[in-house]
């Protein structure tokens, strides 16, 4: 029988513990903790947190600060997104909180094969950075919303195999980046063989350049996804709602997929 999980991304303005207690208050199984803008935590606080989580039976992981592009044409940047990475790692590993969410580049008008070479080259270099630590963490690059960014469904799977990472599925960003164009029963086959999906799901809005925002969550949006995974019957799932009622729409979701 397939366990989906589902959960909030970030707390909702109620901070990483209190948003914890009230997910679990509200039958939620998730939370994915959002270093938004940085990593300001400290250990001993991971450490608190992850004591919060187990007491109220939520699966914690996290997501990495947006400022990340492991493709860039500056090299400082480059180092400077493998410190946040690394940064949010040490969080996750105290926590216990896998995987480690990110995005991970731009093509900016570039050769899509070299992006994918230099975003592997860094990957791999990040994971054995992590493996010198004895950090028990996972990475995964999501997929993204914008067809300027890497990556799509396909370069992630592939990614995966030839990095050993984990991957991030973000049905809606797939949605936008395809212009609703999406077969949810096609994307589950080429997951069905992952032990564990780590996903995330909302409402979207997006122009011809793909995604624009996140939006509340409608049930005739979620369904067409719901039935997909019900149907492909997944070994276990993680969806969490990134939409502006991040708590709301997570007990819908829950509450809808029955």
């Amino acid at each position: 029988m397939t366990k989906i999980y589902f959960g909030n991304a970030g707390s909702g303005g109620l901070g990483n513990e209190k948003g914890i207690k009230h997910a679990g208050e509200l039958g939620l199984d998730a939370m994915e903790v959002a270093f938004t803008y940085g990593v300001r935590m400290s250990n001993s606080m991971a450490k608190k947190i992850k004591k919060t989580a187990e007491k109220n039976n939520i699966r914690l992981s996290v997501h990495a600060p947006y400022y990340i592009n492991l493709a860039s044409k500056d090299r400082s940047k480059i180092t400077a997104s493998k410190k946040r990475i690394l940064k949010s790692c040490e969080r996750a590993h105290y926590m216990d909180a896998s995987p480690v969410v990110f995005h991970a580049g731009f093509y900016q008008s570039r050769n899509h094969e070299d992006i994918y070479n230099m975003i592997k080259k860094q990957i791999l270099d990040i994971k054995k950075k992590i493996r010198s630590k004895g950090w028990k963490v996972k990475l995964a690059p999501e997929t993204t919303g914008k067809p300027s960014q890497f990556a799509g469904l396909d370069e992630l799977l592939r990614l995966k195999r030839s990095a050993g990472c984990s991957i991030c599925i973000d049905f809606a960003h797939l949605y936008a980046r395809s212009q609703g164009n999406i077969d949810y029963n096609e994307i589950m086959k080429k997951l069905k063989h992952l032990s564990h999906i780590h996903c995330h799901f909302s409402g979207i809005t997006y122009t011809t350049k793909g995604e624009r925002s996140h939006k509340l969550m409608e049930k005739d949006f979620f369904m067409p996804l719901a039935k997909a995974i019900k149907k492909a019957k997944p070994k276990s799932m993680t969806i969490i709602n990134e939409s502006p009622d991040v708590f709301g729409d997570a007990v819908k979701m829950k509450k809808w997929f029955g």
